[in-house]
């Protein structure tokens, strides 16, 4: 969804619960930092047609009804919240029928990008929890998509993010996400390139590295020239990347990671990386889609 004056709005994930409250702040403060309009989907899973449970609750048709005058509520709510933290912020509210992943894939077409939360659940809740959510939204948008926990979580000064660099296009179009939101904030950017040995065979383990630092300072050269107000680190780190990239996050404002990447780590593809830190990173996690880089 493009507005008419050509700018592509930010879409913003609400929840029910007016407690959690994180990934709309996080999606009315980039909205206002970049001069975009916000809107908010709110997207239902309705009963099947001509169901009726026991026990005297209502008809599907009434509990539909139901359930949309919820949603109303729950959109009303959420837009009173930005109207206060940014008055002059242009918003606008979507109420659609569907799973939340497709639904906001949807509205994804056209948009600057995608923001929804995450609650940190077990392992086998996380299956159906907000991961069922991120995780097909990330496979299908066509746009940064943006994890924001909940709760917050403690960043440090000076601010930064950290972002993944594999040699790839696509972790190219990450580090770009990067530049631009440090530039915005003030911030630093951190770009580590994660290197992980082969568990078999013979290697030249200094060669390794060696070519790992090179691709890494090629693809951050030109980008640390165009925007030197913005302070730049990068190394060449071994380990498992979804561990390297959540650690080095843990106080991050965000860590941005392309996705179906291959290279620098070590012929892994992105696409488990960037799963992988959307389940475990404690800060927002920004997932830049291969057709976005492309």
């Amino acid at each position: 969804m493009t507005h008419t004056d050509g700018r592509r709005p930010i879409v913003v994930g609400v929840d029910p619960d007016p407690q959690k409250r994180m990934a709309l702040a996080w999606a009315a403060d980039e909205a206002d930092r970049h001069g975009l309009p916000l809107l908010l989907v709110h997207a239902q899973g309705v009963p099947t047609p001509g169901y009726r449970p026991q026990g005297g609750h209502p008809s599907w048709e009434s509990w539909k009804d139901e359930l949309h005058a919820a949603g109303d509520a729950t959109l009303k709510e959420a837009v009173a919240f930005v109207e206060a933290r940014h008055p002059r912020l242009e918003a606008s509210a979507l109420l659609a029928e569907g799973q939340p992943a497709y639904v906001l894939a949807e509205q994804a077409r056209g948009a600057a990008q995608v923001v929804v939360g995450s609650w940190h659940l077990s392992a086998t809740q996380e299956r159906f929890g907000s991961a069922a959510v991120a995780l097909p939204l990330v496979a299908h948008a066509g746009c940064p998509v943006v994890v924001v926990p909940e709760p917050e979580h403690t960043t440090q000064e000076p601010p930064y993010f950290v972002v993944g660099v594999d040699g790839s296009p696509h972790s190219a179009a990450a580090v770009d996400f990067a530049f631009e939101e440090a530039s915005l904030r003030g911030a630093v950017v951190r770009a580590l390139y994660v290197w992980r040995p082969p568990l078999l065979g013979a290697y030249d383990e200094y060669a390794a590295l060696q070519e790992c630092r090179r691709m890494l300072s090629e693809i951050v050269a030109g980008r640390g020239a165009a925007r030197p107000e913005v302070e730049l680190h990068h190394e060449v780190v071994k380990g498992h990347p979804v561990q390297v990239l959540t650690e080095a996050a843990e106080h991050a404002l965000g860590l941005v990671v392309g996705t179906r990447g291959l290279g620098g780590f070590s012929g892994m593809v992105l696409g488990s990386v960037s799963q992988g830190v959307l389940i475990h990173a404690r800060c927002p996690v920004v997932a830049i889609p291969h057709r976005h880089a492309e």
